[in-house]
């Protein structure tokens, strides 16, 4: 069962998933004229005036700290030190090129989650893949389907391996018993977790970027204890990215494919874009400016943030401190472990299960944000969030003392089948996304305040809730350049 349920995932990811998103991504940026170069600048703008939001809303940095809650895991610091071993220093190299594609990507599926979210019985607001499904394309059995593979894989199994990951790493580090360790994460989970989506929120906005510094800070204080050794890491990763490293041995062809194939395969799967997870978060923002795209820029910051900072961090941390060797079975965590103890003592190790613990936990709780609003599209009704916070528990608890190979590949194949139907709907929406994105970047040429306006764009005022836009117009200001 487990091998044929592993080869599945094989397939969706290397031959099918890889070559949509991808692809993708090359339209998307071309599209939207290299929208990461021509805005990178642009994004830190919005996101200095990202912490204001109306009474219940949730603003757009805490949107973008619940994102980022999901996405920073453990594959930014064991899938790192994997993809090293397995590809080689070439597929960092990969998983940027991964990333900078991602990010128009992630404009997209972020700018539709805020076009079509609608507002909940809490004034609050909600959306994602499964609310544009239905109201963008209106394919409701469509949206069901995403719903249901993301409640299965981010709402409950990843919420398993991210337990599985804390309690191995605090028994292996501090030798704790693995019951201790699994009742306090499912205290803090319970607590956090039934004050619903704000207090999701509210605990990632404090969490992520004081977890998110220090793990910047230690990795900046390695890199320049080695700094002499920066540039031959930094032309290591560029010769090894195109096999020019193994050239004169032979073998050129095989080390490229391995490279690119685990560079993709990390990166897509660290940085989530196109995958539809991260639209769930985007769509419950109150963005400034109020315009749907001022959210894709935010989250294009996720994507930035992920891959080309914490995982650059990572991959810095291993290659300067001399600690990777292709020939050796080390990999992992236990490889990442290794490289920051080797620079800064025994508390490396400890420092790193703390990292472990942080980075797990908050992907817990914004894991379980995604599948609360999609068990609502689902079924609007209190007794079912109630019954699904349980059952996170439960996984929290299962996942704990579990062994979860099975686990890992029943969630890879339900993200799998979520991000093949968030692909196939945000390419037929993309229109929608590039009308949006030149109406922003029209306004802000004329000066002002980026302001959407539903009855500017006829074909698609009726696809909206009614309301959820029209009571966000506001006076026009002169908009940040």
């Amino acid at each position: 069962m487990e091998t044929i349920i592993q080869s599945t995932s094989d397939f969706i990811y290397g031959r099918v998933l890889s070559v949509l998103l991808l692809g993708a991504g090359l339209v998307f940026t071309w599209r939207l004229r290299l929208i990461q170069v021509r805005r990178f600048g642009y994004m830190f703008r919005v996101l200095a005036g990202s912490r204001s939001a109306g009474i219940r809303q949730i603003s757009s940095f805490q949107a973008l700290a619940t994102s980022l809650a999901a996405r920073i895991g453990t594959g930014n610091l064991a899938g790192v030190a994997i993809a090293l071993t397995m590809g080689g220093p070439g597929a960092i190299f990969w998983m940027w090129v991964v990333a900078f594609l991602g990010m128009s990507t992630s404009f997209v599926e972020s700018t539709l989650a805020q076009a079509f979210k609608v507002r909940g019985p809490d004034g609050g607001f909600r959306g994602g893949p499964a609310y544009y499904m239905e109201r963008g394309l209106g394919q409701r059995w469509m949206g069901v389907l995403f719903a249901l593979s993301l409640i299965m894989a981010f709402g409950l199994l990843f919420i398993a391996v991210q337990a599985n990951t804390i309690c191995q790493a605090f028994e292996e580090s501090f030798s704790l018993d693995r019951a201790v360790t699994a009742g306090l994460v499912v205290l803090l989970s319970g607590a956090v977790i039934f004050g619903g989506l704000r207090s999701v929120a509210r605990f990632a906005e404090i969490v992520v970027p004081v977890m998110a510094m220090g793990y910047l800070l230690v990795a900046v204080i390695v890199v320049l204890m080695n700094l002499e050794n920066l540039p031959r890491v930094i032309a290591l990763i560029v010769r090894s990215a195109f096999g020019l490293e193994q050239a004169v041995a032979g073998g050129i062809g095989y080390t490229l494919k391995q490279g690119l194939t685990n560079g993709v395969r990390r990166g897509l799967f660290s940085n989530e874009a196109g995958m539809g997870s991260a639209p769930n978060a985007a769509a419950t923002a109150d963005p400034q400016p109020p315009h749907p795209a001022s959210q894709g820029y935010v989250q294009m910051l996720g994507v930035f943030m992920d891959t080309i900072v914490i995982c650059t961090c990572t991959a810095s941390i291993i290659l300067v401190s001399g600690q990777f060797d292709p020939t050796s079975e080390l990999t992992g965590i236990q490889l990442t472990q290794n490289a920051l103890s080797s620079q800064v003592g025994g508390w490396g190790s400890a420092f790193i299960a703390v990292a472990v613990f942080l980075f797990s936990f908050t992907s817990i709780v914004a894991d379980y944000s995604y599948g609360e609003i999609n068990i609502v599209f689902l079924k609007e009704s209190r007794a079912a969030v109630r019954v699904y916070r349980i059952a996170v528990l439960g996984m929290v608890l299962f996942g704990s003392f579990a062994t979860l190979p099975l686990v890992w590949a029943l969630a890879d194949v339900a993200m799998g089948l979520m991000a093949l139907l968030n692909i196939v709907a945000i390419v037929m929406l993309s229109r929608t996304a590039f009308a949006l994105a030149d109406d922003f970047d029209a306004q802000l040429a004329n000066g002002v305040r980026p302001t959407f306006r539903p009855e500017d764009f006829p074909e698609l005022r009726p696809k909206l809730q009614a309301g959820v836009w029209e009571a966000d117009v506001r006076n026009q200001a002169p908009a940040p350049r």
